[in-house]
């Protein structure tokens, strides 16, 4: 005979605690502090880390929530995916996306919702996009963007007091703030005034030794300091900022919703949409393949002809997802990248303000002076290695000369023979910085 089980026992042991315990295990779920919220915060009990596709982008955290009380009260709707980033090598280096706590309801027996913002666009205008609050924390103080090779720009540029450093590309400031750390005096240059607001803001306590120029880098020799004669003894030049790269207001990524814009500055004559929709064919095919290095340039402008003569495009993903059909994904990167890459350096004169930069160098910097270069992209780093290799070569020599000749370019030294790239570590901290690569020279004669 099977015994009969102690019901009573049983029933008297299942508190109106343990039985809310039992019905959250049934389900998955269990109770997590809310010793600052009435009522009861319902969170996943399980939160594996897991691959839902190949790609940066794919790490993601499956998070349940409980489908049958989206509105009753106490309970907390989470959402089912939240985007996961890398902080080191390894699989367990991935960590939930950075999240803010949005403004309180106070109303009783919610938990505190979080957030993930966006940039939106809330009027007509260059300043009417709304910063993402994934690239500003509290107070203002913080990373605007993780700046590439802090610890080596801080080496070779050997910033210090009674120095005169320029960053040519502002961004966030962080380099900025490491010249300014060592006690160098520093101008910032950037097109974009929502860089220079940021920057203002986060050294506002260096505003004795930090000023700013709004411009573009290839108009160092317009500064009104330099005009009047003075040179520095530092000068730094880098692509694009990280935030412009990954707010979806500026529209330059094709991985979310944003208007076609690509614009770093107002300065900029045209903006994306207006390449897009209004160049030929041809001239899109020959940026394709030109700036963007892209072997599908003709199918891919081919579709974004075909397309808009039903309806311009508007936004970024419109964009990506013409170019995504044209061609196909293949492998781990996105089809569009390298289209939006030409785009974006078309949009933005890149290549041509890099030129003029390297050009003017010489002209502002003092004999001595350190000239650092950040690269993003093949094109970039190839222009500026013929241009420091030809500008450091002491002597020339062709084909049927009957001996070398002093080259009257001469002006860089070499600091650094070949290409300075990033550690693995920094990689896994920043894996934009994978691409990146510095090349250092010293001015030896400021006249040409």
């Amino acid at each position: 005979m099977c015994p009969t089980p102690p019901t009573l026992a049983l029933a008297a042991a299942r508190t109106p605690a343990v039985e809310a315990a039992m019905w959250m295990l049934d389900r998955g779920f269990f109770s997590y502090g809310c010793a600052n919220h009435l009522g009861t915060g319902i969170h996943a009990s399980l939160q594996t880390d897991v691959r839902t596709a190949s790609g940066w982008l794919s790490m993601r955290r499956p998070m349940a929530f409980p489908a049958a009380h989206q509105q009753s009260l106490g309970t907390e709707l989470l959402a089912r995916l939240v985007s996961m980033v890398r902080a080191a090598s390894g699989w367990w280096s991935a960590r939930t996306a950075r999240i803010f706590p949005a403004l309180q309801s106070d109303a009783l027996g919610t938990a505190r919702r979080f957030v993930h913002p966006t940039g939106v666009c809330a009027a007509s205008g260059w300043l009417s996009a709304q910063a993402p609050a994934d690239f500003a924390t509290t107070g203002g103080g913080g990373a605007y963007h993780l700046p590439v090779f802090a610890g080596e720009i801080r080496a070779w540029m050997d910033a210090g007091p009674d120095k005169f450093i320029v960053d040519g590309t502002l961004g966030g400031g962080g380099h900025s703030e490491v010249f300014l750390k060592a006690g160098a005096q520093v101008l910032g240059i950037d097109r974009d005034p929502e860089a220079l607001i940021h920057a203002h803001t986060r050294l506002a306590g260096y505003a004795e030794r930090f000023a700013t120029w709004e411009g573009n880098f290839s108009q160092l020799q317009e500064i009104p300091e330099f005009r009047n004669g003075r040179r520095a003894d530092g000068l730094l030049l880098l692509g694009v900022s990280s935030r412009q790269l990954d707010s979806p207001a500026r529209g330059f990524s094709f991985m979310r919703e944003g208007p076609l814009d690509m614009r770093m500055g107002p300065s900029s004559p045209h903006t994306a949409a207006h390449v897009v929709n209004q160049w030929d064919e041809a001239d899109l095919v020959r940026i394709l393949f030109e700036f963007g290095e892209e072997p599908q340039a003709r199918r891919i402008a081919a579709a974004i002809v075909r397309q808009r003569s039903i309806r311009p495009f508007a936004t970024t993903l419109e964009l990506a997802a013409c170019i995504e059909n044209a061609v196909a994904r293949h492998g781990r990167t996105h089809p569009a990248t390298r289209a939006f890459q030409a785009i974006r350096m078309v949009v933005n004169d890149e290549l041509e303000s890099l030129g003029a930069a390297l050009t003017a160098a010489p002209q502002i910097l003092k004999p001595g002076g350190r000239l650092l270069i950040i690269t993003f992209h093949s094109l970039e780093d190839r222009m500026v290695k013929r241009f420091l290799r030809h500008r450091s070569a002491p002597f020339l020599d062709e084909p049927g000369w009957p001996e070398p000749r002093p080259n009257p370019a001469c002006q860089f030294q070499l600091l650094a023979r070949k290409a300075i790239t990033p550690t693995a570590e920094e990689i896994s901290l920043n894996p934009r910085a994978r691409s990146a690569k510095l090349r250092v020279a010293r001015l030896i004669d400021s006249q040409p």
